[in-house]
């Protein structure tokens, strides 16, 4: 027994030990001799105590396509229209380059989709925001970072991908980008700049009432601009970002509406079918304008950071329909609009100290402010106003082979607002406010066993407030005479409580379980509404319609285990001792990466069961050099806030395959993506005991290709080193403290 175990326990060392990097191969550096350029491999995963860390940039099978298909290939990583985007149970707060985007919903699907993945250099996502960052960030952040080195010269890369569906017809999706950047003695800068096109086929299955079918064409054009200037020792980085979204849906649908004539109590009841024909356009604009100063000491590990920035989110949503009933024409029209600025100023100070062994001691500041607000046919219906002050300390130290962090975070919120008061019709109602002061404490303990062999327990305490665009009373969706969507403008806040224990081995291999415990959860529903309550059944058919909505729910539990383990397949076939003494590339490696979670959602008065996560990614490399990822995801049935999983929200085989060509300048990839057409979903809502079947199916099967293509141009007269365009506080991870 005692035999097995130790052979147990080496296999799950020595299967793991190939992906570990020296520390000074665990970063892409690049250094010139004599003409020659070294560079040094990324790993493709990283996990560290507070943050699992995906590579893009080197992963095709990641970066052949959009963002938002790109994130969905990420192991643990849950994307749905009801789900959000979640990792390990947790509602993620979406940055980009080190701050909050502030969008959520449709808005924050199209603005992922409208950007090429192959712009993104990696993806953090914090399962345990320390005090730095804001307390706001609920349960984990997600980081997408698109930050480039400045080289000594100027470089070009164009990157270009097309591919295509083919559900009844061919549908066309394409993505080009330009990324040039360059470094000399006086500033630093980077410009990236590309458009995105993609039409889209979805079919949508309303329980009894209601079926739509959407055609869909999704543009998008993004700038994305930096400079860098060096000010003595000191150091100014200004960035400005535009993005755009312009995408038209073409829907067709049909259903049935009740009718009631008379007088009461002898009533007449009948039912209409009907169909329609709508035309939808939806317009987002996005600008952010960020300016940080980073004050330089003698000693390096004393930081100072200045940040100051400022972004709008403007969206037109329009609605152009005709609904045929009874051979007569009725006009379905819809014109919305929202706009919402922020503003932010924030301070962030840290410097060694003297504690135990060794320590750091960090502290700042910040202050943000939101307006938001909503109009139907240009009268406006909501004022909604975000205030926050926050403060921080946090102390981190080593005692042998203990790590600890302890810190708090105080924040005051001052939240307010006016909507329309439905009885008179004027911009006249308070929202309920929402005043707090309160303390986020956080703390962490980690024993490590050796290097890169550790286990830590974590806690933190977060508020989340609410998505911004569940917020907007306004239909932003599609809907007819069945279907209605429309937020709710008084959501209150979400306190969370979180919990973890993790054991990480090289990197790669860990093993982990968390616990989050919310109070006043805000979650997403659906619910059955009848006509006519007084009679729900009208010519022997129920009569309803279906109510999408977002309400708070008093309390909530959130259990987590997850599991991943790589297996290099050369264990098999030369053994562990023959594989211990390669000198090992994982680059240059065949192995399969296994990754599994379980969560449960616990809710008032309702018996939840939990599912199952699953992923398994394996690469070959044939002959040629040439790189064979295959990617499986799918999930079990089980229970999802107040919904039952009836089909897996994601349940997809893909396959990529890439070679590259003139020394590595030009890389060549091509991919299937869900290659036997199985990502369907369906979910049965059971808020309210309504028990309402909606189901989806997507053109989610496309095949394609995609090319990227480095073409520097040296200036050898610069003799500057190398530098980061956009490089903050927390140099390692891309996500400045908050």
């Amino acid at each position: 027994m005692k035999k097995n175990y130790i052979i147990a326990v080496g296999f799950l060392f020595t299967s793991t030990l190939f992906f570990s990097q020296n520390t000074k191969n665990e970063t892409l550096k690049e250094k010139q001799i004599d003409g020659v350029t070294l560079t040094k491999a990324k790993k493709a995963v990283e996990q560290k105590a507070d943050r699992t860390i995906f590579d893009f940039s080197e992963q095709a099978h990641l970066n052949t396509g959009n963002v938002s298909e790109g994130l969905k290939k990420l192991p643990g990583l849950i994307v749905s229209d009801v789900a959000g985007m979640m990792y390990q149970g947790k509602q993620l707060d979406v940055y980009m380059d080190g701050r909050p985007l502030n969008i959520g919903g449709n808005q924050l699907q199209a603005f992922l989709e409208g950007m090429p993945a192959n712009s993104v250099e990696r993806v953090e996502i914090v399962t345990q925001p320390g005090s730095e960052f804001p307390a706001t960030s609920g349960g984990a952040i997600i980081n997408i970072i698109t930050n480039k080195n400045a080289q000594k010269y100027l470089s070009a890369t164009y990157t270009g991908r097309y591919a295509f569906t083919n559900y009844e017809k061919y549908r066309n999706r394409t993505n080009n980008s330009i990324l040039l950047n360059a470094k000399n003695k006086y500033f630093g800068w980077q410009l990236n700049f590309g458009q995105n096109y993609r039409e889209a086929y979805r079919e949508s299955i309303i329980d009894k009432v209601s079926n739509v079918f959407s055609e869909q064409v999704n543009r998008g054009y993004f700038v994305k601009s930096a400079l860098t200037f060096n000010i003595g020792k000191d150091r100014l980085l200004v960035n400005y970002d535009i993005n755009h979204n312009n995408n038209d849906t073409e829907n067709s649908s049909s259903g049935f509406i009740a009718n009631r004539t008379g007088t009461a109590p002898n009533y007449i009841y009948s039912i209409d079918d009907y169909t329609t024909k709508d035309f939808g356009e939806t317009e987002n604009w996005r600008k952010d304008l960020s300016a940080t100063y980073q004050i330089k000491f003698d000693d390096k590990n004393k930081k100072l950071d200045l940040n100051a920035s400022y972004n709008t989110f403007d969206s037109d949503y329009n609605l152009d329909g005709k609904k045929f009933i009874n051979s007569t024409t009725q006009n379905n029209n819809l014109e919305t609009s929202s706009t919402q600025n922020v503003a932010t100023l924030r301070i962030d100070y840290s410097q060694p100290i003297k504690i135990l062994d060794e320590g750091k001691i960090s502290f700042g500041g910040l202050f943000e402010k939101l307006n938001y607000d909503t109009d139907f046919f240009g009268i406006t219906n909501l004022e909604y106003q975000r205030q926050t002050t926050s403060s921080y300390a946090e102390l981190q130290a080593k005692k042998k082979n203990f790590d600890f962090i302890l810190g708090t975070r105080a924040e005051a919120y001052d939240i307010s607002g006016k909507t329309i008061d439905l009885t008179t019709g004027k911009l006249t109602k308070d929202l309920i406010p929402f005043k707090k002061f309160s303390f986020f404490p956080n703390a962490s303990i980690q024993y490590n066993f050796g290097k890169q062999v550790y286990f830590a327990l974590n806690y933190n305490r977060k508020i989340q407030l609410p998505n911004i665009s569940w917020l907007n009373p306004n239909n932003t969706n599609y809907q007819n005479g069945n279907i209605s969507f429309g937020g709710n403008p008084n959501l209150q806040p979400t306190i969370f409580n979180n919990f973890e224990a993790k054991f990480s081995v090289f990197d790669y291999a860990f093993i982990g379980y968390n616990l989050s415990i919310a109070e006043n959860q805000s979650i997403q529903f659906a619910e059955k509404k009848y006509f006519f309550a007084e009679k729900p059944i009208i010519e022997n058919r129920e009569a309803y319609g279906v109510s999408n909505g977002f309400i708070n729910v008093s309390s909530m539990k959130v259990h987590n285990f997850n599991f991943g383990l790589p297996i290099p397949f050369m264990l098999f076939t030369k053994g562990l001792k023959e594989t211990m003494k390669f000198n090992i590339n994982p680059d240059k490696m065949n192995f399969l990466y296994v990754y599994t979670g379980y969560q449960l959602h616990q809710l008032p008065d309702n018996d939840n069961k939990g599912f199952w996560i699953f992923n398994i990614m394996a690469q070959f490399i044939l002959p040629k050099d040439i790189k064979l990822v295959a990617n499986y995801g799918t999930m079990t049935k089980g229970n999802w806030y107040y919904y039952r999983m009836e089909k897996p929200w994601m349940n997809s085989f893909d396959l990529t395959a890439t070679k590259k060509f003139l020394n590595d300048r030009l890389t060549v990839s091509v991919f299937a993506n869900d290659l036997f057409r199985s990502n369907v979903n369906a979910v049965t809502s059971l808020y309210n005991n309504s028990n309402l079947y909606l189901g989806n199916n997507f053109d989610s099967q496309n095949f394609g290709i995609s090319i990227n293509y480095k073409l520097p141009t040296k200036n050898k007269l610069v003799k500057e080193d190398p530098n980061l365009l956009k490089q903050d506080k927390k140099e390692d991870s891309g996500l400045p403290n908050q």
